[in-house]
């Protein structure tokens, strides 16, 4: 049975590698965790034959990457190139995202502010119907070059659906959610499934849980007075020429 759920993935000091292909469940993406604090302030690792995407979720640090530096703070995202070695340095508190894929092409290092996302309306917007209203903010999209990363955060309205209407993306792009900016007692459902006829595997989500989702169907909701938010990561499976956002079956009967 394909893994699907793994929980607390936002509790460990440090630099903490969750998912790659290796694990089975997916062919493509890795997620990982970078937390760092006055303990442990500096971490350095490099990419090898994978290019990298950095989300800062919360807290401030430098990234450096060869002779370049990169300040970081909430919402900010970098684009590391494959085969490049990099450290974060941060003197409080940082909680960055991590996810790479590999790649035979070689693009440009990219950094991406949230400022430049919020004053661009392809990046970020309101998308959905009553009851599922969203903010969709997509980081590492159209706006940089890169060769199968997609990377972006949605946050809906307190018990609302996301992901909907139900749709799913298996012929071109592999996916992972994870849970931020949950506090408890916020939980969430996250269902999937494969066709009308199916059962739906459901998941009860939470701060810091990721949802593994290389095939299926993947909506998900919210309870009453919180809200359901996430960074979504896909990889696309031939380079570059499946790297779209948006393209998508829905399922029809929800069309």
């Amino acid at each position: 049975m394909t893994r699907r759920l793994i929980t607390g993935t936002a509790n460990e000091r440090g630099r903490r590698v969750f998912v790659q292909p290796d694990d089975g469940s997916m062919k493509l993406v890795s997620y990982g965790r970078i937390r760092l604090d006055k303990i442990e302030p500096k971490i350095r690792f490099s990419n090898d034959g994978q290019e990298t995407g950095l989300i800062c979720l919360s807290g401030t640090c430098i990234v450096d990457v060869g002779d370049e530096s990169f300040s970081m703070k909430r919402d900010d995202a970098l684009y590391v190139p494959k085969g490049t070695e990099m450290t974060v340095r941060a003197e409080q508190g940082v909680d960055l995202l991590e996810c790479s894929a590999p790649v035979d092409g070689q693009y440009s290092l990219q950094f991406v502010s949230s400022e430049s996302v919020g004053a661009d309306e392809k990046l970020r917007f309101v998308a959905g119907t009553e009851s599922a209203r969203r903010e969709i903010n997509i980081l590492l999209g159209s706006n940089i070059q890169a060769g199968r990363l997609i990377v972006g955060i949605t946050r809906s309205l307190p018990g609302n659906w996301t992901s909907w209407p139900p749709h799913e993306h298996a012929a071109m792009l592999e996916e992972i959610y994870v849970y931020i900016d949950m506090p408890a007692p916020a939980f969430g459902l996250q269902l999937v499934y494969v066709d009308e006829i199916s059962p739906a595997e459901i998941e009860v989500v939470r701060e810091g849980d990721a949802v593994l989702l290389p095939a299926g169907y993947h909506p998900n909701v919210s309870i009453p007075g919180c809200t359901l938010n996430f960074v979504w990561i896909m990889a696309a499976h031939r380079e570059v020429v499946d790297r779209k956002w948006g393209v998508v079956q829905v399922d029809p009967r929800y069309a």
